[in-house]
């Protein structure tokens, strides 16, 4: 019995424990974006992530999905999930966009998910379109204020972080829908394996090198510890628990736990850099922990 809670407790955290974790990828930037072209980090994160996966995976007898289709359908998960996503995101930081902005324009994933589930017959309370009105406005909110720091677009950039939004809402949507309940370990490795080969061909064109060395000449920590968190936190931790949580939980809650990735950064970053927070971000973090609550608290 006390196995059961300990779980049950476990499985309450999850959604609490990937906000956080999710949350470190704009800090994650910050730290190794001044050394690495977007594409080029990328692959090696693959890379190093595929690495980590397949020894756990022989090790634990763990099982690879049992048909061709399933594979295809990681695959497809995996282009849009990592490669999309990640790579318009890291993209548009790096030509430019504001961290702000970028947040904002991804923060559209909630809406975009009710929306299209709502155009397809699915239901979405009444309840639950308050919420996602609420958390949008809270985070316009938390990132207004970055709006005349730096957080215009051009069209490059925002090409970018559009393409950023279209990947992570049709690959949420596209497993909840295709991909069969399976093992999150192999689940990831096949996804990663798909990311890697649609980014590696890309990052091959760029032009910047990978800068492993600093300045001194001595080894780039600042490079070797966002790659080495982007691998363990972010790619083993949070893509994990992002998958699990998809096929677990309705498309809606799930993708509206993001309202509060744009808030927890602007505390994270309070922490690490002295960025200021101000009233407008504390209104916005409240506005959007009340709009999620709405969401995917449970109906009668």
């Amino acid at each position: 019995m006390r196995h059961r809670s300990d779980r049950d407790a476990l499985v309450r955290a999850m959604p609490l424990v990937f906000v956080l974790i999710w949350s470190t990828g704009f800090i994650v930037a910050r730290y190794g974006m001044p050394h690495a072209p977007p594409l080029g980090f990328l692959a090696w994160r693959y890379v190093f992530s595929i690495l980590c996966f397949l020894p756990w995976i022989l090790l634990m007898r763990v099982s690879w999905p049992a048909t061709r289709t399933q594979w295809l359908h990681l695959s497809v998960t995996g282009v849009l999930m990592h490669a999309g996503y990640l790579g318009g995101v890291w993209a548009a930081v790096k030509a430019g966009m504001g961290s702000g902005l970028a947040a904002l324009i991804v923060g559209l994933q909630p809406v975009l998910t009710a929306i299209w589930l709502s155009g397809r017959g699915s239901h979405v309370t009444g309840r639950q379109w308050t919420g996602l009105v609420l958390g949008f406005a809270g985070l316009l909110l938390v990132v207004s204020r970055k709006f005349g720091q730096g957080g215009e677009a051009d069209l490059l950039s925002l090409s970018c972080a559009v393409l950023a939004l279209l990947s992570i809402t049709i690959g949420t949507l596209y497993q909840k829908h295709f991909v069969a309940p399976c093992d999150v370990r192999s689940a990831n490795a096949v996804q990663l394996i798909a990311a890697l080969a649609v980014t590696l061909p890309l990052a091959l064109l760029e032009t910047e090198a990978v800068r492993w060395t600093a300045m001194t000449g001595g080894v780039n920590w600042e490079l070797v510890a966002a790659m080495a968190w982007s691998v363990l936190g972010l790619t083993l931790g949070g893509s994990s628990l992002l998958y699990l949580l998809i096929q677990r939980g309705a498309a809606t809650s799930v993708t509206s736990l993001l309202y509060l990735v744009p808030p927890t950064t602007a505390l994270m970053a309070w922490l690490l850099f002295s960025e200021p927070i101000t009233l407008l971000t504390i209104t916005g973090t409240v506005l959007t922990a009340v709009g999620v609550s709405l969401v995917v608290r449970p109906a009668r």
